[in-house]
């Protein structure tokens, strides 16, 4: 009796499921040239900041129109800390700030094979979005492999003007001792004994 229960621990455990990497990447898109950045933090990301260029020139009597928008620099919040600036800080900024259990899970936008990230969007959980930019050029399109997967880290490359490349890596966010923990819940809920 003993060696057909091991047998069938042997077999069940041989025909199980392998456990898929929780990790996934979005490769880099873009002209690639200048330094390469990784973004980094401890937890969650919790807010973006975006700079975009936009220099628009318009000249209708002589039919001449330039539309040099670029991403130029960008910033994640991890927790209550903010990354260093990626890029520079040159231009308008945008920025979203995320709400609880909200997380990115969508990033978009065009970009121009010989210079930069022309257009960024950042699409959240709940529906919300962050863009920059001007859409024109070459579309990407990143998500998570993974369902249940949140945007983990960005990653590229930037020269002294903008955003030359940038990809995408997704995973699970474990939260043990983040944002609102169990131990501060229990204590607000705790009924104090006279």
């Amino acid at each position: 009796m003993f060696s057909i229960l091991v047998v069938t621990v042997f077999l069940a455990s041989c025909l199980a499921m392998p456990i898929k990497d929780p990790y996934s990447y979005s490769s880099a898109v873009g002209q690639g040239g200048g330094t390469p950045f990784a973004s980094y933090g401890e937890g969650r990301i919790t807010a973006v900041r975006v700079w975009e260029i936009n220099n628009n020139y318009y000249y209708y009597y002589y039919y001449y129109y330039n539309s040099n928008a670029y991403i130029s620099g960008f910033q994640l919040r991890y927790g209550s800390t903010w990354s260093p600036v990626f890029g520079s800080e040159g231009g308008l900024k945008q920025e979203i700030e995320l709400f609880n259990d909200e997380a990115i899970v969508e990033v978009s936008g065009k970009y121009n094979p010989a210079d930069y990230i022309c257009y960024l969007v950042l699409t959240t959980n709940m529906g919300r979005t962050l863009s920059a930019g001007l859409p024109n050029q070459v579309s990407f399109n990143f998500y998570p492999v993974n369902v249940g997967n949140e945007l983990r880290l960005l990653s590229g490359r930037f020269n002294g003007a903008g955003i030359t490349s940038i990809g995408a890596h997704w995973g699970l966010v474990y939260m043990e001792g983040a944002g609102n923990s169990t131990q501060e819940t229990a204590l607000e809920t705790v009924t104090p004994v006279f």
